[in-house]
């Protein structure tokens, strides 16, 4: 493939990468390097798009090719962003709020075609509800290290898979990249093999 059709995924998430490859996409990975932190008064939806589009910008820059996806997710609990948890009992809190509730997992993704100059973004939401968790189970998760990197303190396709009593929306999303509807972006903008102009 040229590099007038290259796909880049501009993230250093192996889960994003092997979702990617599951829906077999041809493409190359750059990570983006970008602040994270959330401005004053930002939504969840907002924050998300808004780091999607600086990191498929922030790589277009630097990188050759044509087609660039930025995503950023978070887990979302009454309206407030759960990050990475700093230290173990960060997690033990983060866990023990989303214990037995609802919360949002949401991801925004951008798709930039620096040929055309069009960029498309677009936010999905999934409802992820959690069962009731003891502090046996909460302590044994956190002690494997998986929370220490992931949003909310968990990872579905981790340890914390039984956490999980249901699932409103978009599987992949959850796990970081809503494949559907990224597959959607790029075939509208022709980055596919079969799609491309």
């Amino acid at each position: 493939m040229s590099d007038h059709g290259t796909i880049i995924l501009a993230s250093a998430s192996p889960r994003r990468t092997e979702l990617m490859a599951l829906a077999g996409i041809e493409f190359s990975v750059v990570p983006a390097d970008i602040c994270e932190d959330v401005l004053p008064d930002e939504i969840p939806s907002d924050h998300v798009m808004r780091l999607s589009r600086e990191k498929a910008d922030t790589v277009a820059i630097a990188t050759s090719g044509r087609f660039f996806v930025g995503a950023d997710t978070v887990v979302v609990l009454d309206d407030r962003i759960m990050g990475k948890p700093a230290d173990d009992v960060e997690a033990f809190e983060m866990l023990s709020a989303l214990s037995g509730r609802n919360h949002e997992v949401m991801t925004g993704f951008t798709v930039f075609d620096k040929v055309s100059g069009i960029r498309l973004s677009r936010c999905v939401r999934t409802e992820v509800t959690f069962k009731s968790l003891d502090e046996r189970e909460i302590r044994a998760y956190i002690a494997t290290g998986c929370p220490m990197d992931k949003a909310g303190a968990y990872a579905m396709q981790g340890g914390a898979v039984h956490f999980i009593r249901s699932i409103c929306g978009s599987y992949t999303n959850v796990i970081g990249l809503p494949m559907t509807e990224l597959y959607e972006t790029l075939r509208q903008l022709g980055a596919l093999d079969g799609d491309r102009i």
